[in-house]
C-alpha cells in the first residue's frame, strides 16, 4: 500500500479498506463512527450537518483546514481555494467514500500536505438510503468490493439526475452547501461502465464552451493539463471519460454532455471547474480506490499551486455573468472539430455467445494497442435567449420558490396588490415522453410565442431579480424552453390541461353576437375558412375557433406562470 495512506498504528482510525486489505467499502455506521473519532482527534477536522435525508439520517459533510477555521465567515476575504468532493451519489461506486476517509486523516496527521490556501469540503456518504440498501450484486459489470450500496436512494431515485428539480432531499441540502461554500473546483466521485481498455481512471471535466469564459478557457488549457500530467507523474494515464457505449472506443468518441439535471453541469452554472472522476469498473476495487486518492491528492496540489488564477477567472466570469445578456439554453456537439488524445484499450471482436449462440462482443486482453483518436470536444450553443431584468412568480408556485432557496437565492415579497407591464410566455406545442424518467414524464422541443401584457400580481408574489450570482441558474432553469428547465420537469404541468369550455347549443347564439360585434374576430374566421377546405366544412371547429378567440377563453390554459420583468 502507497505510503501516502499508509495505516496509522492507532487502529481506531484505520479504514474497513485498509483492514480488509482492499476488499471492503465503509458501511454508513462504520463511515460515521470514523469521522466522529477524526473529528475528536484532530482540530483540522469539522464534521458538518446538511440536513435530513429521504431515509430520515442526517446528511453529513467534514471539512479540512489547516488553520482550524471552518465557517463562511471565516472565509471572507480569504484567499483560500475552496475543494469540493461529493461522494457515493451512486453508492455501488464506493471508491471516493473510501479514498476521501485516508485522505481526511492523513491531511489531519500531515501524511499528505494540504497547504494553507486551501479548504477541504468532503460530502463523504451522499446518497445515505442507497447506501444502506447493500448487497453484491446490483453492479454485475463491476469488480469489487464485496458488498455496496444500491445506485437509487431511499425514493428510488438517482440523485444524479436531481440537480434541477429537487425531488430528494439530499439536494436541498447539497445545494444549500454548495451556494453556501461557492467551491472552485467541485470534484464527483465514479466507477464507470461501458467499454473495456487499459486505463484506471478516466475523467469527465465540464464542457469547456459550455462553462464558458475565461474560467472554462482555463480550464481546458492549462488546469486539466496539468492534472494530467501530474497523474502521468505518478503513473496513472488518464483519458476522458469514454462516453460511447454503442461501439467500441478505438475510432474516438464525443464528449460527455453534463446538462444542469447532473452534478457537474449544475455546477457549471455558478462558473465552478467540475470533475466527474471515473474509475473502470474492471479494475480491482483496491486499484481504483488507490487512484481515486492519488487523483484527489492531484487536485489540491495543483488547485494550490494555481490558486491565485483560479480564483481570478472565476471573478471575472462572475463579474461578467451580471453584464452578459444572451445565454445559451442548450449546446450541441461540433463534429468539425476535435482533439486527439492518446488511448489505451484492447482489440476487439465477435465471437459466438455461449448462452444465445449469437455473435458477441469481446475484448482481447492479449493484444492491448495504443494509438490516437479523435475527441469531440468542442460544443456550440443552440437556442439562445436575453435575460430579462427579473422573473414575477405567483405564489402558488411554491416547488420553484423552494428550489430557488435551496440555492441561497433571494426572492423579494411583493408587499401589496401590484399591476405590473412583463413579457408573458404562451406555452405553442411541445412533446413529452412516453415513459417517466425519475419520477417525471419529460417535456422537450418546446415551442412558445411571447406577448406584452398589464398583469395584476398579489400581495406575497415574489420578484426574483438577476443581480445575484445565481444569475446562469435562473435564466436556465426558468425559462421555459430550457432543456433542463423547470417546465421541462413538470413543475408548471397544472397549465396544459384547459379546466373550462362550452355547450354548443347555448355558444352558438353567443358565438354569432361576437362576430357581430367584431369585425377584426369574423375577418379572422372568414381568412381560415378560406384557406382550409377541411375546417371551413367542419362546424364544430369553427365555433371552437371563435371561443378560443374570445374573452371566454381562460387566460390560464398554456400561459407560463413565470413572467420576464423586462
Amino acid at each position: 500500500m502507497s505510503p501516502a495512506y499508509a495505516a496509522n498504528r492507532d487502529t481506531t482510525l484505520i479504514t474497513p479498506f485498509e483492514w480488509s486489505n482492499g476488499m471492503r467499502t465503509a458501511t454508513y455506521t462504520e463511515m460515521v463512527a470514523f469521522y466522529k473519532r477524526l473529528q475528536m482527534t484532530y482540530t483540522t477536522i469539522s464534521v458538518g450537518d446538511m440536513g435530513p435525508t429521504d431515509n430520515g439520517y442526517p446528511l453529513r459533510s467534514v471539512s479540512f483546514t489547516k488553520d482550524g477555521k471552518f465557517e463562511k465567515e471565516d472565509m471572507r476575504g480569504s484567499n483560500k481555494l475552496v475543494i469540493m468532493v461529493n461522494n457515493d451519489i451512486h453508492p455501488g461506486e464506493p471508491d471516493g467514500v473510501d479514498a476521501s476517509m485516508m485522505l481526511l486523516r492523513d491531511a489531519a496527521m500531515g501524511k499528505i500536505d494540504v497547504p494553507d490556501n486551501v479548504m477541504l469540503v468532503v460530502v463523504p456518504m451522499y446518497n445515505i438510503g442507497g447506501a444502506q440498501n447493500r448487497n453484491s450484486y446490483s453492479r454485475a459489470n463491476q469488480n469489487g468490493p464485496e458488498s455496496y450500496g444500491f445506485r437509487g436512494n431511499s425514493r428510488n431515485l438517482d440523485l444524479n439526475r436531481d440537480f434541477v428539480k429537487c425531488d430528494a432531499a439530499e439536494t436541498i441540502g447539497f445545494e444549500d452547501l454548495f451556494t453556501t461554500m461557492n467551491p472552485d473546483i467541485f470534484i464527483d466521485n465514479h466507477v464507470s461502465d461501458g467499454a473495456d481498455y487499459q486505463h484506471i481512471m478516466t475523467l469527465i471535466a465540464t464542457q469547456h464552451d459550455k462553462l464558458g469564459g475565461a474560467t472554462g478557457a482555463y480550464m481546458y488549457s492549462t488546469f486539466t493539463p496539468l492534472l494530467y500530467k501530474e497523474m502521468k507523474d505518478k503513473g496513472y494515464d488518464l483519458v476522458p471519460y469514454v462516453n460511447d457505449f454503442d461501439k467500441t472506443p478505438e475510432s474516438g468518441w464525443r464528449e460527455f454532455y453534463e446538462s444542469p439535471r447532473y452534478s457537474s453541469g449544475y455546477a457549471a452554472l455558478y462558473q465552478t471547474m467540475a470533475f466527474v472522476p471515473e474509475t473502470h469498473m474492471l479494475k480491482p476495487f483496491k486499484d481504483r480506490v488507490k487512484a481515486t486518492y492519488e487523483l484527489m491528492a492531484t487536485f489540491i496540489k495543483t488547485g494550490a499551486a494555481n490558486a491565485a488564477e483560479i480564483k481570478r477567472v472565476r471573478a471575472e466570469d462572475r463579474a461578467a455573468i451580471q453584464k452578459q445578456k444572451e445565454f445559451a439554453l442548450e449546446w450541441t456537439v461540433d463534429t468539425t472539430r476535435c482533439d486527439s488524445i492518446i488511448f489505451k484499450g484492447y482489440e476487439s471482436g465477435y465471437k459466438p455467445s455461449e448462452v444465445s449462440g449469437q455473435p458477441r462482443l469481446y475484448y482481447d486482453h492479449d493484444k492491448p494497442f495504443t494509438r490516437k483518436v479523435p475527441f469531440y470536444d468542442y460544443f456550440v450553443p443552440g437556442k439562445t435567449v436575453t435575460a430579462p431584468r427579473a422573473y414575477v412568480i405567483p405564489k402558488a408556485w411554491l416547488s420553484v420558490i423552494n428550489c430557488l432557496r435551496a440555492n441561497n437565492i433571494k426572492v423579494q415579497r411583493l408587499n401589496y396588490d401590484s399591476t405590473l407591464t412583463v413579457t408573458a410566455y404562451h406555452i405553442d406545442n411541445y412533446e413529452s415522453a412516453n415513459h417517466p424518467y425519475e419520477k417525471h414524464y419529460l417535456h422537450k422541443n418546446v415551442q412558445v410565442s411571447t406577448s406584452k401584457i398589464r398583469k395584476r400580481f398579489s400581495e406575497g408574489d415574489y420578484v426574483v431579480w438577476l443581480t445575484q450570482p445565481a444569475k446562469r441558474y435562473l435564466v436556465e432553469t426558468l425559462e421555459p424552453t430550457g432543456q433542463d428547465a423547470f417546465f421541462a420537469w413538470n413543475f408548471f404541468d397544472g397549465i396544459l390541461q384547459q379546466k373550462e369550455y362550452f355547450s354548443a347549443y347555448v355558444f352558438e347564439d353567443i358565438a354569432a353576437e361576437l362576430l357581430k360585434k367584431d369585425p377584426a374576430l369574423k375577418a379572422q374566421l372568414d381568412e381560415k375558412r378560406n384557406s382550409d377546405p377541411a375546417f371551413a366544412k367542419d362546424g364544430a371547429a369553427q365555433l371552437d375557433f371563435v371561443y378560443r378567440h374570445s374573452q371566454y377563453m381562460e387566460e390560464e390554459f398554456l400561459r407560463y406562470p413565470v413572467y420576464r420583468l423586462e
